[in-house]
């Protein structure tokens, strides 16, 4: 990639060079605030062919170089585009692979068009098809949450005939979907906890299912996504 930009900016000088990399491991953009490499506290390695805690004294000289801008894009999008390449063109390509394409797709690169708007050429470099197919099952769950589609919760049922029918009854909607039901232990013979994932069919479902959820007058609690224990479950 260095190599492509270092061409770029000496034979076609006023060419707009963007670099990406993935939100939970932004180590190039920190070391190029920095002036020299430094190491994340933390990082998101799903990304594996980019996430790097800290990177190497030549990359970012060559960066400085070059002069691109840099940008970052959100691991659920990259899974979101990677099933876009996929099922629309036929491409597969490994979440690093798919990075400057979900730059485009997702809009974080300000003034160029988007997919299907009129605007000057833009190529978009996609790398990389060492996909694992294992790791399908985990592109299509970070996809799900990333565009809102699904949710966990803790749901307090009463230990007591007929407590999940007017779950069923009073909570979900007609195009929500129980995809997990995890009926933890029985803390007492008065309720139990239950963790349950949902999976509803537009990102604009969410709000009235949580107004259902108030209604009910049952104990059920929205596992935030940003929560670290939301790991465990994508």
């Amino acid at each position: 990639m260095g190599g492509r930009g270092a061409w770029s900016r000496e034979r076609r000088p006023s060419t707009r060079i963007v670099g990406v990399e993935p939100a939970g491991a932004v180590s190039m953009a920190a070391a190029v605030r920095a002036g020299r490499p430094v190491a994340l506290h933390e990082m998101d390695r799903f990304v594996d062919g980019a996430a790097v805690r800290r990177v190497g004294a030549g990359p970012p000289r060559m960066v400085q170089a070059i002069g691109p801008e840099l940008v970052a894009v959100d691991e659920g999008a990259v899974c979101t585009q990677m099933l876009e390449l996929y099922q629309v063109e036929g491409i597969i390509a490994e979440p690093a692979g798919a990075l400057a394409a979900t730059a485009v797709a997702t809009g974080v690169i300000e003034g160029i068009a988007r997919p299907g708007e009129d605007g000057g050429d833009v190529v978009v470099v996609v790398s990389g098809g060492n996909n694992d197919v294992s790791r399908y099952t985990e592109v299509v769950e970070r996809s799900l949450v990333h565009e809102g589609l699904k949710h966990y919760f803790l749901v307090t049922f009463p230990q007591e005939p007929g407590a999940p029918r007017r779950f069923l009854d009073r909570v979900l909607g007609p195009h929500d979907d129980i995809v997990l039901f995890d009926y933890i232990k029985r803390n007492n013979r008065e309720e139990g906890p239950a963790l349950v994932g949902l999976e509803i069919g537009h990102r604009e479902d969410l709000e009235p299912l949580m107004a259902r959820m108030a209604a009910s007058n049952m104990e059920i609690e929205r596992i935030d996504p940003h929560d670290p224990i939301y790991r465990y479950l994508t």
